[in-house]
């Protein structure tokens, strides 16, 4: 169980500690007592102050493919996962997948995923690699769903060298903004033919 300091639990709902004492001294959100009687919270308390009920933890894998064209790595992170679930006892109640970019925060299964995390409906994620989940920032997402008591278990966690990370996450960044050019250069190009057909009329 995910349990909070008052100085945690006061930033993850923007109240001061001041503020805690007084709702848990008034009875408005009574403060749990460790048993040298110190005050803590937990993510119960958390989903009350939110208007969310405490639902059922369920276990969903996410896989995630850049392209239309990798339909193929897409089948093949499914099979990984629900084998790797299969060998450890794992129940999945759900399977998300996105066809999109790393760098897009915006993918519909995504979003909802990190939605499910905030109503704390999750008690793990599992994921083939950290980069199917995020191309950057996974340690902001994992303590993200860390606060919120969900786990994120990497399939495969094996660890590259900086220099082959680093190359990774160059090569991530010049595609997305090459793709954003290509993109550009085709707006150009019916941009000049929409004013060559003005100056013809």
């Amino acid at each position: 169980m995910k349990i909070y300091s008052p100085k945690q639990f006061g930033s993850l709902i923007g109240r001061s500690v001041n503020t805690l004492q007084r709702w848990d001294r008034e009875g408005v959100l009574p403060a749990q007592r460790s048993p040298t009687n110190r005050r803590y919270y937990t993510h119960e308390d958390y989903l009350r102050v939110i208007g969310q009920k405490a639902a059922v933890r369920r276990l969903v894998t996410y896989a995630r493919v850049s392209s239309a064209g990798q339909k193929g790595d897409l089948k093949n992170q499914r099979e990984a996962l629900e084998a790797f679930c299969l060998a450890q006892g794992k129940a999945v109640a759900e399977r998300l997948e996105d066809v999109g970019s790393g760098l897009n925060y915006k993918r519909k299964n995504f979003l909802r995923l990190m939605e499910m995390v905030e109503r704390g409906e999750l008690s793990e994620i599992i994921v083939a690699h950290k980069d199917r989940l995020v191309r950057f920032g996974f340690e902001w997402f994992e303590k993200f769903c860390r606060d919120h008591g969900t786990e994120i278990v990497v399939m495969n966690a094996e660890s590259l060298s900086p220099q082959e990370e680093m190359t990774k996450d160059l090569l991530s960044i010049i595609h997305c903004f090459s793709s954003r050019l290509y993109g550009l250069r085709k707006y150009k190009q019916k941009i000049e033919a929409l004013v060559k057909a003005d100056e013809a009329e």
